[in-house]
Order: C-alpha cells, then structure tokens, then sequence
C-alpha cells in the first residue's frame, strides 16, 4: 500500500509538472507571436491593402437559438464590420422565443424563394428572408437541429469563398473581419484562421459595440476574464509555433468553405463542433498532402457574454469536456501517428493526456494526498509540493497571462481592472479550479450520451450589461 502510494504521487506530480511546463513552453513560444503580428498590424503598406479591393469577399454564418435577448445588437453590429464586400447569413434554428419576431421586426424582413442547392443535408427550411433596409442580410428559418446543422444550412445558402462562424451573441469590433484576412494577404496557404474571444459581461456597450472594457466585479465572470486571456493569448498564439491547434473558437473563426464542403461541413454528432471541425479538416489536409496552415491571429477581437451562474457555467464546461472526450476517441487514429505531422504528434497527444485527461488525474492526485497524508505514508513536504506544482505553477502562468494582456493590447484601461484581474489570477486556484475539475470530471460519465448540443443560458443582453 505504502509502495502504491508513493509510485502514484511521484507519477501525479511529475504529470502535472510536465504539464505546466508545457503551458510555460506556450507562453515563451507567444511572446515572438505577439510581437510579429502587432508588428503587421501596424505596418502601412499593409494597412492600405486592407482597404483595397483585393480583399477575398466574407460570409457570416450566424447560428441562432433563443437569441432574443442579444441578436439585432449583435446582427446590427455585423452589418457594420468595415468591409468592403460580404454578407450576413442568419440561421433561426428553431427558436422557441421571439428571436425571428426581433429580426423580422428590426430589419423588414420579407419571405424570398430559396435559389441555391442544398450541398449539405440539414433539417428542413421553413422559409427563408431577406431584408428591405439591408440587402447584405439574409435570414434562414430551419426546424431545430443544433448549432453544427445552422452552419451547415448558411454554408449551403452563401455565395463567398470564405466563411465566419460567429456566434448570435458575439459582438465583433469594426476592423475585426479585415483584421482575420491579414494571413490570406501574405502568400500562405491559409485553410482557416482564429481570432480573440474576449468577455463582455460589465462593459460598456453602444450599437452593438464595445465601447469600454470593463473587468466585471463578480467573480465568477470575472474569473473566466483570466481563462479566457490564457487560453487565447499564449495559449493558441504558442501553437502558432507548434502548429498542432485543435481548436479555433467557435464564437469567431474564419475557413475556406470549399475546405468545409470537402469534409462534408460540420458534424451534427459532436457537441463541440468547432474542435471537431477543426480536426477533421487537418486529418482531411494531412491525408491528401495540402499544404495548409490554420493560424491565431490576437488583434481581431469579438466579445461574447459568459455565463454568470454556476449552474449554467458546470453545463457549458461539462459539455467542452465531453466534447473533447469524444473527438479525442473519435480521432485516436491520428495520435502519435507521422502520417499527420505535428499534429499527430504534439496536437493530438496534448489535448488527449494533457486536456482531456488532467481533471482525472487531478481528482486521483487529491484523493491519494489525502489518504496517504491520514495514513502517514505521504509527508507534509510532498502534500505541499503537490500543491505548488498543479495550483501555484498554473497561478503564475494565469497572472502572465494578465501581464501579456497589459503590456501588448491594454484593452483594459483601468487600475481597478488590473487589480481585478491579478486577484481573480490568485483566486482562481482556491475554489474555483476544483469546481471546473468536478464539472469536467461528470464528462467521463456522460461521454457516450447524446445531448442537446446547444448550450443555452439565461442571457442578460448587451445593453443591461451596460448599465452595471
């Protein structure tokens, strides 16, 4: 028992050791990214071809269930995007509140005959709008069938080489879409490209835009300010180098749609449809020998409203879980296997044992300190150092993470928020973690349950955030 013990802590703690220090790997392999993409987006000659016609015309696809709250701010706010040629696709995928009663009444919206061919199978269409103030807008009414069969359904009615995944509650900054294109200016072979999520809740909105940043002062939305920094700004800026992201925010993500139609668009199965997306289209890429890249890029920005429940937040992260779970099960052909590159052999295996894996490790790593320290068999020393290596190295990258936020973009102006957000980055390992590791740890337990893919909060809208 004293043996079994003693093995398992050392394994625990040299696991977790591992794991941080890849996350510390991220955060040095982000400081040269953010330096050279503030240094593009700044540069001139750049900025005057942005503003030229050789920019590819977009697509937004806009999946919307039970939006009602946030979605003419949000759709009024795209129609807006400084952007010389694209379109908005808005998908009602059978909303049982007033979201298609919002969008007929604020765009005069009026019923049109469908004209394109159904590429990917969907639910069925009801009908489908378009609009008499805005003829960049197009409405899509659909029976219910998930966030992934809405992006199929505006895959099939969009008329440009590239397409948006942006969330009904997202609210994108004016110079975003230009900002997304930048890596399709320079000559790569660009197969998608990622973009900054960052939170809404407490800031300052005004015509579907962010007009002041604010940290909010609750904590647990204040606290998912800090997740949302880490995993945006070295988290995915650091794979850049790598080249095995898995992931581009389904909130805000840009692909070339003949890459999506050549998949056969998103999979209505997956819960986490813009992860599962995402790597089918580097099994698809790798398979036929394309070169590609998948890029972040951190200047664009769109903001989203998170949740402030706990009961609607354990939904959110115990469904990210169990989407992780099953794309890591659906696609465990790709891991460790050469044939698909850096992905197959860094991508693949640190979202399966380092993702996927950790909150069980986690949970074994607690439940053996605890019996082994009443046992007498783990001393005090180890307990601590157990501690300090999965809570303290993870408090030190989340306060870096606050700190690559203040010294690169600022978006938060004020003392007050710097102040917040470094208590919510010490904070965050006392409570706070064990609670998101008990909600993923109920993943391994659902995994194999098929489940209403949405996931639904109760939305307080951009304009009452406001008024905080």
């Amino acid at each position: 028992m004293r043996e079994l013990i003693h093995v398992s802590d050392q394994g625990i703690l040299i696991y977790f050791l591992a794991l941080n220090s890849f996350y510390a790997v991220l955060m040095i392999l982000s400081i040269p990214e953010i330096w050279e993409q503030t240094r593009l987006a700044d540069d001139d000659d750049f900025q005057r071809i942005m503003q030229s016609d050789a920019l590819p015309p977009i697509t937004l696809l806009v999946p919307a269930y039970n939006e009602s709250a946030t979605v003419v701010a949000s759709v009024t706010a795209l129609l807006t995007l400084e952007y010389r040629n694209f379109e908005v696709i808005v998908v009602n995928d059978g909303s049982r509140d007033d979201t298609l009663d919002r969008l007929r009444e604020a765009f005069d919206l009026y019923e049109a005959p469908r004209t394109y061919p159904e590429t990917v199978p969907t639910r069925p269409l009801r009908a489908l709008y378009r609009s008499r103030a805005r003829t960049r807008l197009l409405v899509v009414d659909k029976e219910n069938g998930g966030k992934a069969d809405s992006l199929n359904a505006a895959i099939n009615a969009s008329r440009f080489p590239l397409v948006i995944a942006v969330d009904a509650d997202t609210l994108i900054e004016p110079d975003a879409m230009l900002r997304l294109t930048r890596p399709f200016l320079l000559g790569r072979h660009i197969a998608a490209v990622g973009g900054t999520v960052r939170v809404a809740n407490s800031c300052a909105v005004a015509h579907g835009r962010v007009t002041d940043a604010r940290v909010p002062r609750r904590f647990l939305p204040g606290v998912q300010v800090v997740e949302y920094l880490r995993a945006f700004l070295f988290g995915r800026l650091g794979w850049n180098r790598l080249g095995g992201n898995l992931i581009i925010s389904g909130a805000f993500g840009l692909f070339r749609k003949d890459y999506l139609l050549a998949i056969g668009g998103y999979r209505t199965e997956s819960v986490v449809e813009d992860m599962d997306v995402v790597v089918r289209l580097h099994r698809h890429l790798l398979r036929h020998r394309i070169p590609y890249e998948m890029p972040f890029i951190p200047d664009p920005v769109a903001w989203t409203e998170v949740p402030e429940s706990g009961r609607f937040l354990a939904r959110q992260r115990e469904r990210w879980h169990r989407g992780l779970l099953a794309a890591m099960w659906q696609y465990k052909g790709m891991l460790f296997n050469p044939r698909y590159g850096r992905v197959g052999l860094i991508g693949v295996p640190f979202y399966t044992f380092g993702e996927a894996l950790a909150p069980l490790v986690e949970v074994l790593g607690y439940v053996i300190t605890v019996v082994g320290f009443a046992l007498g068999i783990v001393n005090v020393q180890f307990a601590l150092l157990f501690v300090l290596v999965a809570w303290g190295y993870g408090m030190l990258l989340s306060i870096w993470a606050v700190v690559l936020e203040e010294v690169s973009f600022r978006r938060y102006g004020r003392g007050g928020d710097l102040a917040r957000l470094l208590l919510f980055a010490t904070l965050e390992n006392l409570g706070y973690r064990q609670r998101t590791v008990w909600w993923r740890l109920k993943a391994f337990f659902t995994v194999w349950q098929q489940r209403q893919v949405w996931g639904e909060m109760t939305r307080k809208g951009f304009e009452t955030a406001r008024q905080q």
